[in-house]
């Protein structure tokens, strides 16, 4: 998959694209519908924006991505997208007006040939322009514009809002209903305390700075190593939390794999969430950690032989 970064003076080659456009924040099932529509139409193209415009516009709001940008990549590129246009959402973009981001962006700079997006999509300087807008404007360039209706999952409209909802519950089936897949966070191993090593349990960190974090606890999870020579899925128990055992109180998130050995630091992670287990716990002591620990990881093991 072929990534531009920018919009101006886009090769030739990757011009014709038909588009999904959109944040594709957790590339849900409505997100994989656009997709899906625009393959229809062309060489398949993706237009989004980086940082996402609601942390442009509110960079001191609490954390809500479901994925960083490379996890975001990473899934569309399984969707066999040929061209991400990853835009940067800057101060030129976002004022730019309805008209001049159709004529300027997409239509000069990208050279589209169809854009798909949902229903309810908004564009242009203080979102003024509509879906309706789009498909008028871009039909002055011989750009065709189809505007894919909303799905439904149990009867409920699927967005990146219930899917966080759902998160936050620790209610890893309802997210991966909507979702299409388990819920998943992506990143580089980073060096932690190695207090897991010592206790028996060494475990690969992750820094979770940024992200909508599920609810705080122990997981059965598949860690997918993505990088390096021992890459490949394995099983293994998660904590997401601050671990309060140690007196810490800054999110982390770290797994250990089972049936593993090696170096992982480093490496690019991505760690499916599949079932909560339990939540944090401040222990009696190291030995009352380590029974527990054990005990999360038998159950772990059993969750994830019988989920795949």
């Amino acid at each position: 998959m072929k990534i531009y970064q920018h919009w101006q003076g886009v090769a030739q080659a990757s011009q014709g694209a038909s588009v999904a456009m959109g944040n594709f924040d957790g590339v849900h099932r409505g997100h994989r519908h656009v997709i899906d529509h625009a393959a229809a139409h062309g060489p398949l193209g993706v237009v989004t924006f980086e940082p996402h415009p609601r942390s442009y516009f509110a960079p001191d709001a609490p954390p809500f991505r479901l994925m960083n940008a490379e996890a975001r990549a990473n899934r569309l590129a399984k969707l066999g997208v040929q061209t991400l246009f990853e835009l940067p959402f800057d101060e030129t973009l976002a004022s730019l007006s309805p008209d001049a981001f159709v004529s300027d962006v997409l239509a000069q700079g990208l050279g589209v040939s169809h854009v798909t997006v949902g229903a309810d999509f908004c564009f242009g300087k203080g979102r003024a322009g509509s879906a309706a807008d789009l498909q008028r404007l871009c039909a002055q360039h011989g750009i065709t514009v189809h505007l894919a209706d909303l799905i439904q999952a149990d009867g409920v409209d699927i967005s990146s809002t219930r899917i966080r909802e759902a998160l936050s519950q620790g209610d890893m089936d309802t997210a991966r209903t909507m979702l299409g897949h388990w819920h998943r966070i992506e990143g580089e191993v980073i060096h932690g305390e190695k207090r897991g090593r010592q206790l028996g349990y060494p475990t690969a960190n992750m820094d979770v700075s940024g992200l909508h974090l599920p609810r705080m606890g122990v997981y059965a999870v598949f860690a997918d190593v993505l990088t390096g020579p021992q890459k490949g899925q394995y099983l293994g128990a998660a904590n997401l939390g601050t671990r309060p055992m140690f007196g810490e109180n800054r999110p982390n998130l770290e797994t250990f794999l089972f049936d593993f050995t090696g170096d992982l630091y480093g490496q690019h992670l991505s760690i499916a969430f599949v079932s909560w287990l339990r939540g944090e716990e401040k222990f009696d002591g190291l030995e009352a950690l380590i029974t527990q620990m054990d005990a999360d990881c038998t159950t772990a093991r059993h969750i994830l032989t019988t989920a795949r």
